[in-house]
């Protein structure tokens, strides 16, 4: 009866014992956990980097396809620069690299290795006052829910820095790329124009 279905007491008592020897040599589930993870870590292209941000080094181990705008809101919990677009349109994750503008949601972090990030938390001296650009966005309102702030205030900085706050003209071409949905323009520019004249030299 039993060959009739297709299968014997035998073949049923054989396959048993292998799905038991199968049993026996699979590894236990820690170890299984960390060998997937293991396996994660080598595929991702995790690799230990130091990024120097507002003149302290830090150290952490990341996928080499980290945004540097990751990199600073996951890993270093500096969350100042907003993630706007993630398409380097809006300006809103605007940070500097020695000295200069970057979008740091099209940067790698590993690209920057050995070079100074300043974000909008390292713009302003530890307990010290504000900067000239800060405080003159504040005076004039530059902003009403906030959240491109922080760019536009390091994209304001570099736009002094580069010489490109001579007119008003000058500096609505130059912070085009920082996008401002609340349509704050007006103020953002006196407040750009203000901070321009009180930047030490005109430098900072």
């Amino acid at each position: 009866m039993d060959h009739e279905r297709g299968f014997s007491r035998r073949g049923l008592l054989a396959g048993a014992a292998g799905m038991a020897g199968a049993a026996a040599v699979r590894p236990a589930p820690a170890e299984a956990a960390e060998s997937q993870t293991a396996g994660s870590r080598a595929m991702s292209g995790a690799v230990p980097m130091t990024l120097e941000v507002n003149g302290q080094a830090h150290q952490v181990t990341m996928d080499v396809r980290t945004a540097l705008l990751d990199a600073l809101r996951d890993h270093l919990q500096l969350t100042g620069s907003k993630k706007g677009c993630d398409q380097g349109q809006c300006g809103a994750c605007t940070v500097h690299v020695d000295g200069k503008r970057v979008l740091s949601c099209l940067t790698l972090a590993v690209s920057v290795q050995g070079r100074k990030i300043t974000t909008i938390e390292g713009l302003a001296p530890a307990g010290g006052e504000l900067h000239p650009m800060q405080a003159a966005f504040i005076k004039h309102d530059g902003f009403q829910c906030g959240y491109c702030t922080p760019g536009q205030i390091m994209s304001a900085v570099a736009c002094v820095n580069e010489g490109h706050a001579r007119t008003d003209e000058e500096i609505r071409e130059y912070m085009s790329g920082n996008l401002c949905r609340c349509a704050a323009y007006p103020r953002i520019v006196e407040a750009v124009r203000e901070g321009r004249d009180r930047m030490d030299g005109g430098r900072v």
